[in-house]
């Protein structure tokens, strides 16, 4: 097992605890595994707060004031807590109730109406045509529309009338996309929009790499854009395990500056989750370090929670021992000792982010409670020995400790 250099403040089993936990009295029903939890998080509020502000904006028709709002964001990189950028964050609001009276229409295969309630969205591009912030509000329900009509089935044949949904409207947001050059205006969501409409292309397979380099070369400090890139690369939709792996090479030395080994891991992290044939041309050692790198760069429990799920929830169950799989796996281990001291009920109900096309984060209490049982029992498995054994695990901000029960 890779293992990074011990965190000095980490005390494992510590004295002074068992002194004071010696002489504690502890109720027969005392949990065995404790650890702070946070359900509502910054990168929470952050996120719907900005989702809700461009939702309000659309409705008060201030359309002026948005788009620059998204431009501005855009210019300025501004994400939320956990990553995500703003402008994009805002663009989804702004776009949520024209999508979901869309989306019914097409749910009843209403063609005319999804189209219609769209072309109300078109008019007001009309009023600003030279604001690209809008211009993104109108491209990405468009887009969001055709994946309406197309469902889940990528790689399915469809029926006539749900095709022509779906090329209908990537159609209309490409012409609106192509108005526009993300590099003049500094605008990443553009270009991350470009990436989205290569669903649509006869031969995305020929430009998904140039397509998400020009992308990440405009905000490399952005994990999405890798992230996604990393599963258009998947031989699912326009790439093979080989183009991963190049890419994946490729954007760490573009991204060194910023990431150390950190760009490797963060193309390949969702395509893992998704598809366990990319296993197959990972190199082990160089996503451990990049997730090292990673963790130090951003130790905040965000990007903490988002790791240990990975390991510990997602990559969960049995691995062939030696394996790429197991390897990276295993590193739930340091992970949790080292950094992790709150759980993040949310991060762990996410399995493969909707990184370009962001929605209100869930925060029912099913959600969280499904979340922090997520976390619980990636956590007791783990550290099944210390509890059998009659100890007590304890996570706090200093550390985690394996003190008697």
């Amino acid at each position: 097992m890779i293992r990074p250099p011990r965190v000095p403040h980490l005390r494992l089993i510590q004295k002074a605890r068992e002194d004071r936990f010696a002489d504690e009295h502890i109720p027969p029903l005392m949990p065995r595994l404790v650890i702070p939890m946070c359900d509502r998080t910054e990168d929470v509020r952050a996120h719907n707060r900005y989702f809700e502000q461009g939702q309000f904006l659309s409705r008060q028709e201030a359309w002026a004031e948005l788009g620059e709002l998204i431009r501005s964001f855009d210019q300025r990189r501004v994400t939320t807590p956990g990553g995500t950028p703003v402008a994009a964050v805002l663009a989804a609001g702004a776009r949520a109730d024209a999508v979901e009276a869309a989306a019914a229409a097409v749910r009843r295969f209403d063609e005319t109406g999804a189209r219609d309630t769209l072309l109300a969205l078109e008019d007001i591009l009309e009023d600003n045509s030279e604001d690209h912030g809008v211009a993104l509000v109108v491209a990405l329900a468009h887009i969001d529309i055709g994946w309406a009509w197309r469902g889940e089935s990528w790689g399915l044949e469809l029926p006539t009338l749900n095709k022509g949904g779906f090329h209908s409207h990537f159609n209309a947001a490409a012409r609106i996309i192509d108005r526009f050059d993300p590099f003049e205006l500094d605008a990443p969501t553009l270009a991350a929009a470009r990436c989205a409409l290569l669903a649509a292309e006869r031969r995305p397979d020929q430009r998904v790499a140039d397509d998400y380099e020009d992308l990440i070369d405009l905000d490399p400090a952005s994990p999405g854009h890798m992230r996604a890139m990393g599963v258009h690369l998947l031989p699912r939709w326009f790439g093979s395990y080989e183009q991963l792996e190049l890419q994946a090479r490729r954007t760490a030395a573009r991204t060194i500056d910023l990431w150390g080994a950190g760009g490797y891991t963060w193309v390949y992290l969702d395509a893992l989750a998704m598809d366990d044939g990319a296993f197959e041309r990972l190199d082990p050692e160089f996503f451990i370090e990049g997730m090292c790198d990673i963790l130090a760069l951003q130790p905040e429990q965000h990007t903490v929670n988002l790791f240990a799920a990975f390991t510990g929830q997602t990559l969960s169950g049995w691995s062939e021992p030696g394996s790429n799989r197991a390897r990276v796996a295993e590193c739930f281990d340091w992970i949790a000792r080292d950094f992790l001291r709150e759980v993040h009920p949310v991060v762990w109900m996410q399995d493969v982010t909707p990184v370009l096309h962001p929605a209100p984060l869930p925060t029912t209490r099913d959600t969280q409670r499904k979340g922090r049982v997520r976390a619980l029992s990636a956590l007791a498995e783990h550290f099944a020995p210390q509890i059998r054994a009659g100890n007590r695990v304890i996570f706090d901000a200093d550390g985690v400790s394996v003190v008697p029960a």
